[in-house]
Order: structure tokens, then sequence, then C-alpha cells
């Protein structure tokens, strides 16, 4: 293929030495694989190496005005309407947006799979719902995974019977129904020259697509899950070697990945020519290379930050050292900025650019367009606390902690009645009295959603006895819906898409409310404001959303 020609990184090689070995050609096409997420994989490959063989088997409109693209209901429903339609979404706590999950490779410790599993207890915030690990020990891939924390799922026992130099890791999350063992990965597949293991941070917006020429075609589907495509593409692709297969089967994908695979030999991490999703590498002192989905994963393993998986770059770790190179087409970049807005850790670095810093500056900004007499600053934790430092530094009315969040509310909690109003809330955060009685407050949170968990924060601390409660909100409007990794509502169900700004600040009870400008986020970004997608507040999709609509169906199971 001509994409295997070119190089991404031209200076790969040379910064970390050594490059692909002699590749050795083998002889047959694929005849099916098999999908194992729990078993061990032993395996051998004759295209890698000698020793592989064959195998079968969003009042404040002069702050911020109505976003065009917003579209409004045209009276057919008032704030109460609208209150008593999103009420069906009741179960929707503080946490408004979810990313789907985190990834980890690691290659070259003996310590590879603690390695793994630590970092992927910094990425945790990516996913609670499910974790696993697989390392390459002796020609085999031994895999584990299991439903819960990474705390829940693994223990010294277990990571005892995951030996090797090598190992790769994922935290998950997925929207209701969809939570399911079978899903959690690392996927492992063992078909004809072998097994690879693969864990996947992203969407792919033409899985059913893929899907179903696949199937037509003979192929079994184990899981719901869009990742399991890209090892059925790798499985049938007659493309040499190994390497050649993975990029033959990166290149049929649209849409959001940042993926890391391991075979018996070999780590390799993609990201796709978007660039959507983050993923970076590192190197620990005794030389092991660590790839993850943000810096507080290395940070926590003692690897140091040496640069970005760069959009369309494929990344390959060997015995013979690193090498890089590029898959075709090539697109302009488009990192998602809601990982600097929530998703991401304030202490990491996403897209080259410090999660801390762009979150007080958005604090900061907000205080400059929409200034109000207040007495406190609090935050909406935790994604609200560095933006709230920035607006209370700028406006210089102190900032206290007014809410206090719970860090051990059960994943599944189920609520005793649907009638019981702001439960979830008051489960996750507790108002100080002593902040909040008798104060206006300014209470800033990184963004809204439907609306509901907004309302239940303002009712919270108006009982608690605070006299004023103006939002502050850290990101524009959101107004569309997310296509490319991220767990968000329809269009239709996202409240500033329906409502303007005014009626939104009615629905949540709020005395006044404002959002970050999208203009001025665009200049914080600079020049590096065009390769990041803002579609969710723009409604300008790098790929036209009609395209999505299918995507929908099984974004919850990445």
């Amino acid at each position: 293929m001509a994409s295997l020609q070119r190089s991404c990184l031209s200076r790969t090689d040379l910064f970390f030495g050594g490059g692909l070995g002699k590749q050795k050609k083998s002889r047959a096409s694929w005849v099916g694989a098999s999908l194992n997420t729990s078993r061990v994989i032993k395996a051998h490959r004759n295209d890698l190496s000698p020793n592989e063989k064959p195998q079968s088997g969003r009042s404040d409109s002069s702050v911020h005005a109505d976003n065009p693209m917003a579209r409004r209901c045209s009276g057919l429903c008032s704030p109460a309407d609208e209150y008593a339609r999103i009420d069906a979404h009741e179960k929707e706590t503080t946490v408004s947006w979810r990313e789907e999950c985190g990834v980890v490779g690691i290659f070259g410790d003996p310590e590879a799979s603690r390695l793994c599993y630590l970092a992927l207890h910094a990425l945790q915030h990516r996913g609670q719902e499910g974790a696993g690990i697989v390392t390459s020990h002796n020609g085999s891939l031994q895999a584990i995974t299991g439903m819960g924390l990474v705390s829940e799922v693994f223990d010294e026992s277990k990571l005892n019977k995951l030996p090797g130099m090598s190992a790769i890791g994922h935290v998950r999350y997925s929207t209701a129904g969809a939570s399911a063992l079978k899903n959690v990965q690392p996927f492992v597949a063992g078909y004809r020259f072998g097994s690879v293991a693969v864990a996947h941070n992203g969407n792919l917006v033409n899985y059913n697509s893929l899907r179903a020429s696949l199937e037509e075609n003979g192929s079994i589907f184990n899981t719901c899950s869009d990742t399991e495509v890209v090892l059925h593409l790798i499985a049938i692709s007659k493309a040499r070697p190994f390497l050649q297969r993975i990029v033959n089967a990166c290149e049929q994908l649209e849409g959001a990945y940042s993926m890391v695979f391991l075979t018996e030999d070999k780590l390799v991490a993609v990201r796709d020519p978007y660039g959507f999703r983050p993923l970076v590498m590192g190197r620990r002192k005794n030389g092991a290379v660590v790839f993850a989905s943000e810096t507080c994963a290395l940070d926590l393993i003692e690897a140091t930050y040496e640069r970005e998986v760069n959009p369309s770059e494929v990344i390959v770790v060997d015995k013979d050292g690193i090498s890089s190179l590029c898959l075709l087409p090539h697109r302009e970049r488009k990192a998602c900025i809601f990982e600097h807005i929530y998703f991401a850790l304030p202490n990491s670095i996403v897209f080259g650019r410090s999660v801390y810093q762009s979150r007080y500056k958005f604090g900061q900004i907000l205080a400059e367009e929409a200034s109000v007499d207040c007495d406190v600053v609090i935050a909406v934790p935790d994604s609200g606390v560095v933006a709230a430092l920035g607006y209370s530094a700028r406006s210089g009315v102190p900032f206290q902690q007014g809410l206090i969040r719970s860090h051990y509310v059960g994943r599944t909690f189920i609520e005793p009645s649907q009638k019981i109003r702001d439960f979830g809330v008051k489960l996750k955060l507790a108002p100080v009295k002593g902040v909040l009685e008798g104060k206006r407050v300014v209470a800033v949170d990184d963004s809204i959603v439907r609306g509901t968990t907004s309302s239940k924060i303002v009712r919270l601390i108006k009982e608690a006895g605070a006299t004023e409660v103006h939002m502050r909100i850290a990101s524009p409007p959101i107004i569309g819906s997310c296509y490319y990794g991220v767990d968000t509502p329809d269009t239709e169900e996202l409240i500033s898409n329906r409502l303007s700004i005014e009626e939104t600040r009615k629905f949540i009870g709020a005395d006044s409310l404002a959002f970050l400008p999208l203009e001025r986020l665009r200049k914080v970004l600079k020049e590096e404001a065009s390769t990041f997608c803002d579609a969710c507040f723009s409604g300008a999709y790098p790929v036209p959303p009609e395209n999505h609509s299918a995507s929908k169906q099984v974004k919850s199971t990445v």
C-alpha cells in the first residue's frame, strides 16, 4: 500500500532508534476470526517472525446572543413544558457528559501489567463500568476483563496471572442497557496467523455499514461494540505483513479512534486522521515505551511525556525499536475541544495544551464577559473548579468550596422512587450552608446539557440559604450531539438547542445565566482554533450529521 511508503514522522526512528525488522512473508489469507475477551490465547505467527506459525481457528442575553444554529420551540413548548418533557431523564446526575473510555499501552517493562493497572487508575475518570488488561508472554496473550472500577476488577492474584514485558489496558463507560462483560475491552481475537488484542477510545460512524458487509461475507460478531469490526477487518485483510493489515483495516474506518494493539511481539498505537481523541507517548527510565489517553497516566507511572501520537499516525514498537507511518487519506485536524472543558484531568497535557490553563482562562473570560455583583464564587465539582478559580481571580470575588462532592456513590445506585426529586444530586453534592447562607452566589459549571442537573443544583444552593444564584458556564451552549466517542444525548434532547438563554435561565431557576461565548473560546485557542472540533457548539461537523445517525445506535457500546 502507498501508505506504507510514507513516514508520518520521519524523525521517529532517529529519535528512538531502530525500526521495523525484516518481515517474513506468509502464504495464506484469513479464513475466519474468533473473538475472545477472557481466555488465554496461545498463538504463533509466521508473517512477522520466524517463530510464528498459522493457526486455525449551554439571564444574560447581552452577554451571549442566541446561537444562530439553535432551534427554538416556535411557541410549541414553554419552559414548563420543557421541564415536563426532559423530566423523563430524572436519573441524570451531576455527570452531564461521559467520556467513553481510556486506553494504555506499555512495551518493554517486566512489570507491564502492574504499570498498566496503575495507569488505568489515573484514567479512571474516563470510564467506570469496566476494565481490562491483556499482556503478551511466551508467545501467548493473557486477558483479564471485568465489570467495575479498576480496583474492583484487579487484585494481586489476578495481576500475577498477567506476566509479560508488554501490555494494553482499557477503562470503559457505557450508557444504560449496554453494560455487559462481553463488551469490556481489550478484545482479543484469534485468527489464521495468530492473535491480536485491541483497546479503543472513540466511535466509528460507519460501523453499521461495515458490520453489515462483514456479516454478509460470513463474519460472526460476539459483541455489540464497534471495536469488534476492527478485528474482523484485520482478519480478512490479505495485506502483508501484520502491520499492513492494521493499516488496511484503519483506512476503512470513519470517525474517531485512538487505539492500541498488542500481538505476541509488537505494540501498535493508531490515531484517526482527524485526531478527535487524545493519545500520547512517553518513556520510562528503563526505556519502556508507554502510550495513554492522557499524560496524567504517564505521570503516575513515572514515564516522561515525549509527544502526541499524530493524527493519521501508526506507531509500531517491537524489539527492533520504534517506527512510524501514516494512514491515508490525510484530513484537517479536528481535536475534541470538550477534552479541555470537561473530560480530561486538569493535570493533563492534552493536544499539546495544559488542561488546567485552558479551564482557568475560560473562567477568567466569564468574569470579563458576565460579571455580576456577588459575595462568593463556588464551583460545581469537580470539572468546574479550575474555571471557578479563574473567575474568582479575575473578578476579585473570593472562591470558596460551597458544594462538597461525594466520591463514594455506587455506579449502579438505584433511586427508591422517581418521585423523590433531587435525590441523585443530593447524594453526590452536599451544600456548605456556612458558605452559601445569606450570600449572592456565582456557581461555575463546565456545561449544561439537558438542564435537569443544573436546575437541581440551583435549587440545592437556594435551599441552603443563598439569596441569589448566578450560573456561569465555562463553555458555549451545546446545540449538537457528539458522534465521535462521547456519550451525549440526541440533539433534540439538548436544552440549548430548544430554548433561548433566557428560557434556559427560567428553566433552571437561576437569577442569571451566562455562557462562554464561542468566539472567545476560539480566541483562547488562537491560531490553533481551526484544529479543534466544536461541532457541539457550532453545528459544523467534520462530516455532515446526516452521515452519523446510525452511529448513535452503537455509540454507547464503545
